[in-house]
């Protein structure tokens, strides 16, 4: 079975909720744990990837929080995966980031097969956006998530 780690799930799951509160101003790293179910310690360990991948920033003092560096139509899951768990790949042997090497890559069928595998996830994470995230929740109807922060009755959009 693939699989998207926890990490790399929750850092998609904190980054659209940033997106879906950018008009609020910054988001507080408690409200984005209250709304998703993640410790706020967790929150705060994607969100130190993240800001050095260059998606979010961090604003500190009254009224800071963590707002999207660029637009949501700028940023997409494959940024976003990519932050919290590096490269995908689905098997060791074409995983840049891998030190571990395979003396059957040069001759291995099934590599090339991975390698394709590997590029077409990229590919597809790379295509859609945290816009088009938030388009697909307000398609779906879901009901707006409160802001615990304050601003009580604000839907949540994304700003772009």
């Amino acid at each position: 079975m693939i699989r998207i780690s926890t990490r790399g799930r929750y850092a998609l799951r904190a980054m659209v909720d940033v997106a879906l509160h950018a008009d609020q101003g910054p988001v507080l790293r408690q409200d984005i744990a209250d709304r998703q179910g993640i410790s706020a310690d967790y929150v705060a360990r994607l969100f130190r990837h993240l800001r050095h991948a260059g998606l979010v920033e961090g604003v500190k003092g009254p009224g800071g929080g963590y707002r999207l560096a660029r637009s949501a139509a700028t940023i997409t899951a494959g940024d976003v995966v990519q932050a919290a768990e590096g490269p995908v790949a689905v098997v060791h042997c074409v995983d840049p980031d891998d030190d571990s090497s395979c003396n059957r890559v040069d001759h291995c069928v099934t590599h090339l097969l991975w390698k394709r595998l590997s590029a077409l996830m990229t590919e597809f994470l790379d295509s859609v956006t945290l816009q088009d995230l938030c388009d697909q929740a307000r398609q779906l109807h879901l009901p707006p998530v409160p802001n615990t922060g304050g601003g009580a009755g604000a839907k949540p959009l994304c700003t772009t």
